[in-house]
């Protein structure tokens, strides 16, 4: 008697893909999918996008750890998550027209739970600065008509859980400087180059 070895057959890359997009749409029409995501490529890196059912709830930078972001976010709103490139399918040809200097506004419904008070108040004034230009930590304070509220408006802008899409990178300092960034100096430095250059 002879043993046969049994190699299984190993899906291709497209066919796993499809198996995916399928899970995704039967989790979607199931009422099972509270969290999609997917990622896609930028002149800032790579960046994570993340939607509920109401809208993109997520926006993240490679340096804050894609994994760690998708872990807190199932701990803190729900842990049935899923890569859906198709449910953000319209997020990421918004980014993708933004980096190409063609869309100075993005249209997207927003889930904005994960900030309130008065980050909250914060984050509505942002998407209020224009594109090509550029607003104080103190100007924003002033516009939110809580003058002193500098430092807050610091916080806010470095926790906006919405980067690029909601734009923090915007906000600079009185003298002109850049001031912090959470995907980092030189991320601001080119998000706002790219709108000097298109406005």
């Amino acid at each position: 008697m002879t043993d046969t070895l049994f190699t299984p057959l190993q899906p291709d890359r497209s066919t796993l893909d499809r198996l995916h997009a399928r899970l995704a749409d039967e989790a979607h029409a199931a009422g099972m999918l509270d969290l999609a995501y997917a990622t896609v490529d930028s002149p800032v890196g790579p960046l994570l996008l993340v939607s509920t059912e109401v809208g993109i709830v997520r926006v993240a930078f490679e340096r804050e750890g894609h994994e760690t972001v998708l872990s807190s976010l199932a701990d803190s709103v729900s842990p049935r998550i899923l890569r859906s490139p198709g449910r953000l399918s319209e997020a990421a040809s918004q980014l993708d027209r933004y980096f190409a200097g063609e869309l100075h506004r993005f249209d997207l419904p927003l889930d904005l739970r994960l900030v309130g008070g008065f980050r909250l108040e914060v984050i509505r004034h942002l998407v209020e600065i224009g594109y090509g230009r550029t607003e104080s930590y103190t100007e924003v304070a002033m516009a939110t008509g809580r003058p002193q509220a500098v430092r807050a408006v610091g916080t806010a802008c470095g926790r906006n859980p919405l980067p690029v899409v909601v734009p923090c990178h915007r906000v600079v300092r009185s003298d002109g400087s850049f001031g912090g960034y959470l995907g980092g100096t030189e991320a601001k430095h080119t998000l706002l180059a790219l709108e000097r250059r298109a406005a």
